[in-house]
């Protein structure tokens, strides 16, 4: 079962900042979406995903990072993915989504 998922916005100068705390998997993604996509079509700017107290994605998850990474190039924008830890940071790398976002 999982531990749920809990954000915390910020807004900065040309960038929105979510930092997101607990697991996203298929009981959480639909709100990890809901959340990303209103963020990506009401702001237009580059988003910063804070993955530091992220501890745990499943391959659901990762399809809503690149769906939304999709609406946040239509207007000519990045997600910039920070604080992976390290057995989230081998998924990316496993299924090349490393080369896909920036990853700090």
């Amino acid at each position: 079962m999982s531990e749920g998922l809990k954000f915390v916005q910020e807004e900065l100068n040309d960038s929105v900042k979510l930092s997101l705390f607990g697991e996203v998997d298929i009981y959480t993604s639909q709100e990890l979406k809901e959340k990303l996509y209103s963020i990506v079509d009401n702001n237009q700017t580059d988003l910063i995903i804070d993955c530091k107290e992220l501890n745990y994605i499943d391959s659901t998850g990762l399809g809503i990072f690149v769906g939304a990474l999709k609406k946040t190039k239509q207007y000519g924008k990045k997600i910039v993915i920070t604080s992976l830890k390290d057995n989230i940071k081998k998924l990316f790398i496993i299924t090349g989504l490393d080369k896909v976002f920036v990853i700090e």
